[in-house]
């Protein structure tokens, strides 16, 4: 018997076969051509499990389970989507959807959450008990196992890191409030910062980095010309450095996990990133035993942490 992951995202379906030991063995990636009903989807969802039991060589009949990492609010036994502003759902039962399609045990929750669980299971956390995984991406995704189980929060709303302050009053979210972690240390924020400082400091490195036009400007420019000796460069990277650090230390003292991992593009920039990050942590976070503090470290699966972490929904349930 074996279990199937899916990543349900915006964009694409990513479906996967996952062994017992969190290799996946079989793939499948469709788009999920939104807008359009939930039935739609969950008839997509069918098809991408087949085409990945078929790449996998195995037999339909042989699964075990099925977990769903979505956006949104996710019930994951009953397997109802209660919100996904991505997907258009609203208490949606997607479960039901897909068990009338394929008929085994459906799984359904947040794909943070999932990501979070696959790392624990098979990636840079394998063997810890309790870790918050942190996203830095469009937004700031959160996933937070405790006791080796995905907490959620009594109405399945838990874990949203990037919406706690960092900054009384400051700067706007997508969230509609003020000093969000999110507005000062995703991806989109680190690239408003850097072009906020272009646009101030005409004769920075940055912008032969970015071949002169804002539109080019990434995670990457204002590190590229911190590296080269941009002035301009290495102020947004310290700048941002010490805002997801602050970020960072408020969650070692909420949580005080054994392992804190953070994902996303930004995140290949190493030691340029991590060194800083962990020296931060070490002077401001709470911790009375040195020798039994917070572990900072990247994640390691990647896209595959969702797959991973889906297919082994069924074991929350045992």
């Amino acid at each position: 018997m074996y279990n199937i992951g899916i990543d349900l995202g915006g964009t694409n379906i990513k479906a996967g076969v996952v062994a017992d030991d969190c290799r996946i063995i079989g793939r499948s990636n469709i788009k999920t051509a939104l807008p359009r009903p939930a039935e739609d989807i969950a008839d997509s969802i069918a098809e991408a499990v087949k085409l990945a039991v078929a790449d996998s060589s195995e037999k339909i009949d042989k699964i075990n389970s099925i977990g769903i990492g979505t956006p949104g609010v996710a019930e994951r036994d009953s397997g109802i989507v209660l919100y996904s502003c991505n997907l258009g759902f609203e208490n949606t039962p997607l479960g039901a959807l897909l068990k009338e399609r394929l008929g085994t045990d459906i799984y359904v929750e947040n794909d943070a959450n999932v990501a979070a669980y696959g790392e624990v299971l098979g990636g840079a956390a394998k063997g810890c008990r309790d870790v918050v995984v942190v996203t830095l991406g469009t937004g700031v995704g959160g996933g937070i196992i405790i006791d080796g189980k995905i907490y959620t929060g009594f109405n399945y709303c838990g874990a949203e890191l990037g919406h706690t302050v960092i900054e009384y009053n400051g700067r706007e979210c997508s969230c509609g409030r003020k000093g969000c972690f999110e507005a000062y240390s995703s991806a989109t924020a680190l690239i408003t910062a850097t072009k906020h400082a272009m646009r101030e400091d005409k004769n920075s490195r940055m912008w032969a980095i970015a071949d002169n036009s804002l539109d080019n400007v990434d995670g990457k420019t204002a590190f590229d010309a911190m590296r080269a000796g941009d002035p301009s460069g290495t102020a947004v990277v310290n700048e941002y450095i010490e805002y997801l650090g602050c970020g960072l230390v408020n969650i070692v003292n909420t949580f005080q996990p054994e392992m804190l991992l953070i994902g996303g593009g930004i995140c290949k920039e190493g030691d340029y990133l991590i060194k800083p990050l962990q020296e931060i942590i070490k002077k401001d976070s709470y911790c009375i035993n040195p020798e039994r503090s917070t572990v900072l470290a990247v994640a390691q699966l990647g896209n595959d942490a969702g797959i991973v972490g889906a297919a082994n929904l069924y074991r929350l349930s045992k």
